[in-house]
């Protein structure tokens, strides 16, 4: 059986990649460093003995998309994808650049979507795995990553939607809304909340791999949170935000 990892070089997608070649699950690894990925393939080759191919992909490019990742043979005997994929900028507000803003719709939601419309038409979607990572973020408007949240927020939703559609009844397919996890992207950071484990992660999205239909949060408390939020009217947060940032 064989898996693609898009953002196989992320904290959590290296996660995925050890637990899924620990299980004896040939791997396709995705990412932008070549040299990363070539350090990954040999090191999960030589541990696992298992079989890695690797692609050297920007994911926030439509024409690299095309062009290195959307083609029949890549996918031809594929058991389904993973997509720990994102992309974030500091300056991710209202004066975010055309070209920042771009790239990141693309990163973490255009390309995603591109790429499963992809596979849809063009691979045997019969017991295949599709997992998708948002963000917290996503729960509310916020006024920093603005686009990164709005972006994730719509890839749930596209999720959410892939549950209703008649084509997927034999697919499986999974969401899972991230809070902090213990990678780069937390380190040096003073959160008041618990970051989680990316290798905890890749244990539960493996055992849920075969489950027809899963959405959740990880951390888990994180559940309570996005239900508080949600049943709180916009007002009384907006208030609250107020205060806080006083």
């Amino acid at each position: 059986m064989t898996y693609l990892i898009i953002g196989a070089s992320s904290g959590l997608g290296r996660a995925l990649a050890n637990k899924f070649a620990k299980e004896k699950k040939n791997l396709i690894i995705a990412s932008r460093d070549d040299r990363d990925l070539t350090a990954m393939k040999s090191d999960l080759e030589i541990k696992y003995y298992i079989k890695v191919e690797k692609i050297a992909l920007d994911f926030s490019s439509f024409e690299e998309l095309n062009h290195k990742l959307l083609k029949k043979d890549i996918f031809k005997n594929l058991n389904g994808i993973l997509f720990p994929v994102g992309l974030m900028y500091e300056k991710d507000s209202f004066d975010v650049t055309e070209a920042d803003l771009k790239r990141i719709t693309f990163a973490n939601y255009l390309s995603i979507v591109r790429t499963i419309n992809y596979l849809i038409r063009n691979s045997n979607m019969n017991d295949f795995s599709i997992v998708g990572f948002g963000s917290v973020s996503g729960l509310l408007g916020r006024n920093l990553n603005m686009s990164y949240a709005a972006a994730k927020r719509s890839l749930e939703s596209f999720f959410e939607s892939m549950a209703f559609e008649e084509k997927l009844k034999n697919t499986n397919i999974q969401f899972y809304t991230l809070g902090y996890l213990d990678t780069n992207l937390a380190f040096g950071k003073d959160l008041i909340l618990p970051k989680g484990s990316t290798f905890k992660l890749a244990n539960i999205v493996f055992k849920n791999l075969k489950k027809n239909f899963k959405k959740t949060y990880y951390p888990l408390f994180w559940s309570a949170i996005g239900f508080i939020l949600k049943i709180t009217p916009f007002s009384i947060l907006i208030r609250l935000y107020k205060i806080l940032i006083k």
